[in-house]
């Protein structure tokens, strides 16, 4: 059996992340009443930036590609499935010797957060409009990810006319 890769990690930058193999998670989004809206996962208090919003996702397992582990994060926590999901764009956030990827997907059927199945890392979930998030305590990794995730869910939709 391979070593767990749970645990902290400490990247070129001098932080403290979780996953001795890096992290995934999944960014799922939706075109709604006002533009974009993005499904996120709020973390239990108990864990690391805890009673923040943000992807569903984790410590990556040795070898794992960043779509596997996501997926399989996303079924963890929310209790989504892979065939729930339509994967698209990645977008890595590399901080030397750790790196954290962002998974885009698309509902491939209706997900509301009354329908998800909440492990007992996740304190809730729900679907945020991209344009409100300011107003939201996100979680610090997702925070300041948003710029360069923004053009990739103007390219998920086929416009840029809904950027915030």
């Amino acid at each position: 059996m391979a070593p767990s890769t749970d645990g902290w990690a400490y990247c070129a930058q001098g932080h403290q992340h979780w996953g001795r193999a890096g992290a995934a998670g999944l960014l799922v989004h939706r075109d709604g009443a006002h533009g974009c809206e993005v499904l996120l996962q709020h973390r239990a208090r108990w864990s690391h930036h805890g009673g923040t919003w943000g992807t569903p996702g984790g410590a990556l397992h040795a070898g794992e590609p960043p779509h596997v582990g996501a997926l399989r994060e996303v079924r963890e926590e929310l209790g989504l499935r892979p065939d729930d999901v339509v994967l698209g764009a990645r977008s890595v956030d590399d901080h030397g010797g750790w790196s954290y990827t962002t998974v885009l997907a698309r509902p491939a059927r209706s997900i509301e957060p009354g329908d998800l199945r909440l492990d007992g890392e996740s304190d809730g979930a729900g679907w945020f409009p991209l344009a409100g998030l300011d107003e939201v305590e996100l979680h610090p990794g997702l925070a300041a990810s948003l710029e360069r995730l923004r053009p990739l869910l103007d390219t998920a939709r086929g416009s840029g006319s809904h950027r915030a």
